[in-house]
């Protein structure tokens, strides 16, 4: 099995509805999102997938994120954009993207120390 693996960044605020905590407040991070492809067959160039086709990609969807409070963005308007939802909806967008490609996972760290990870 190969695996390949691109990351972007992109800075954004949040508060957490119905969490009892600091999170409760608008405050930010600067994310890390991370892109994981996964496959048994090389192309004709031995690549599983150019990591240029990747890298646009995940950074598309992370610029669509890039200095935003992701409590007005749609997808998070039930008022819980987590580290878990936030890794499932740049799951979701980046699949569009690459289709006939299918992630393997996304991971998105909203600290050096804490990640989640969505995949289907």
């Amino acid at each position: 099995m190969y695996s390949v693996r691109v990351e972007a960044g992109f800075a954004a605020a949040h508060y957490l509805v119905n969490y009892h905590g600091k999170c409760e407040n608008l405050h930010g991070h600067n994310y890390k999102a991370f892109l994981h492809l996964e496959g048994e067959e090389l192309d004709e160039g031995g690549m599983l997938c150019d990591f240029g086709i990747l890298k646009k990609a995940l950074r598309s969807v992370a610029g669509t994120l890039d200095h935003t409070n992701l409590n007005d963005h749609p997808y998070f308007a039930d008022g819980r954009p987590s580290a878990e939802k936030i890794a499932r909806y740049i799951f979701e967008e980046t699949e569009k993207l690459i289709a006939p490609l299918v992630p393997a996972r996304v991971d998105v760290f909203e600290t050096d120390t804490s990640r989640a990870t969505y995949r289907r």
